[in-house]
């Protein structure tokens, strides 16, 4: 029987099959701040395991890692679930990147171009903080792509995360849903706290006021690209909770192991018997 917390328990809950739940709503797990922050502190330690595992199993030949996709409207914390989530865990075994507006040279390649190379080695948990995703949103929003244009585009998406499938990638895409209320009054605490103000920036109010195609966008990836989980976000000791909660059944389903040594562990015991201390 599997835990109360572990199985799929979080994933079904949270996995966008309709309607998004409510941005402020608890769907599953704890529905208080102290409880969660409390739950938080447990699956680190869970979470921080499960990746030690995966990491010792790259290091020892194994093929496989997760990638978690962030994606969301701007304050929507896909940089503070990264900090909070991705921060219970060890550095090594974490690869951290985050997408903007492409350069000149990036848009000389294919939108993907820059994507393979941040991909996550065997072992490791890369973390998207946006993603290729934004190359059908911004796109789309702005009247850059055409709908021909926005069909191939996914049809490429898919190719390219069933490739990364096949080569031992699980890829868990997350949508961090805020509420424009919420989202508002993150913009104005980022104005109004000199600490936050490097986080501002006069773009995210254009993108706001894109609000209804940004979420229609949204909607038409989710159908054309599952699967995908939708994490209330305006309570983010909840979005943390549930973040953390994907990951560690994810890895826990995938188990992984740490590898067998090449050596004979007993031999090498017998080694350190007569081994004295420097002199």
């Amino acid at each position: 029987m599997a835990k109360k917390d572990g199985g799929r328990r979080v994933r079904d809950a949270l996995r966008i099959d309709g309607e998004l739940p409510d941005p402020g709503s608890t769907p599953v797990g704890p529905g208080k701040k102290p409880k969660a922050l409390e739950k938080l502190g447990s699956a680190g330690e869970r979470l921080s395991s499960l990746q030690e595992a995966l990491y010792a199993e790259g290091v020892g030949g194994g093929t496989r890692s997760v990638l978690l996709v962030l994606q969301g409207m701007d304050t929507s914390g896909k940089g503070g679930t990264v900090s909070h989530v991705l921060g219970l865990v060890n550095p090594m075994g974490v690869r951290y990147a985050g997408f903007k507006a492409p350069t000149p040279a990036e848009r000389r390649h294919h939108y993907l171009w820059r994507i393979r190379k941040q991909l996550p080695s065997p072992g490791q948990i890369g973390v998207f903080d946006r993603s290729h995703y934004e190359d059908i949103l911004v796109p789309r929003v702005t009247g850059l792509l055409t709908a021909a244009e926005r069909r191939r585009r996914y049809a490429e998406i898919n190719a390219f995360e069933e490739e990364l499938a096949g080569a031992g990638t699980t890829v868990v895409k997350v949508f961090l849903h805020i509420s424009p209320e919420e989202q508002l009054k993150r913009l104005k605490a980022r104005l109004e706290t000199p600490e936050k103000r490097w986080k501002y920036n006069p773009g995210d109010l254009e993108a706001r006021s894109h609000w209804p195609a940004y979420q229609q966008a949204y909607a038409d990836i989710f159908k054309k690209t599952s699967p995908w989980y939708a994490v209330p976000a305006d309570h983010k000791w909840y979005r943390n909770w549930a973040v953390a909660e994907l990951l560690i059944e994810t890895l826990t389903e995938l188990k992984p192991r740490f590898p067998e040594p090449d050596y004979d562990v007993a031999a090498e015991l017998a080694k350190l018997k007569g081994v004295g201390v420097p002199e």
